[in-house]
């Protein structure tokens, strides 16, 4: 751990790279935006995803990133994401039947990653 310290490294950086780190601090960034009830500036201007309501993000974070992958995503192919990744945690008093946020693909930009859509996933009791 030392190492991690004293090289200026996040842990996140030592497993998924300093990318899928970037990607990590970004979704952390947008759950914390979007629970306070604030609009985000880290959502494209082009994108038409389903943000929900501030209650939806309470409780969320950030799980793995990857690389998007086409042929598991097919809905969002032609939105042209570089990454996605899986919400951990699920908001307060989550039932089986309510819908909550699952996954959140971003696209790569000049100015950084911005979010182009989000995966609702239902809970199975």
């Amino acid at each position: 751990m030392c190492a991690v310290v004293l090289s200026g490294c996040s842990v996140d950086a030592l497993i998924w790279g300093n990318d899928g780190a970037q990607v990590i601090q970004t979704t952390e960034n947008l759950t914390k935006d979007l629970a306070s009830g604030e609009t985000s500036d880290l959502v494209c201007e082009d994108a038409e995803a389903d943000l929900g309501t501030a209650k939806d993000w309470e409780g969320r974070s950030a799980g793995e990133p990857e690389r998007f992958f086409a042929d598991y995503w097919d809905e969002q192919v032609p939105l042209d994401p570089q990454w996605n990744i899986n919400l951990e945690g699920l908001p307060e008093g989550a039932t089986p039947g309510d819908k909550h946020a699952g996954y959140v693909f971003y696209r790569e930009t000049d100015d950084g990653l911005c979010v182009i859509d989000v995966a609702w996933s239902t809970l199975i009791g």
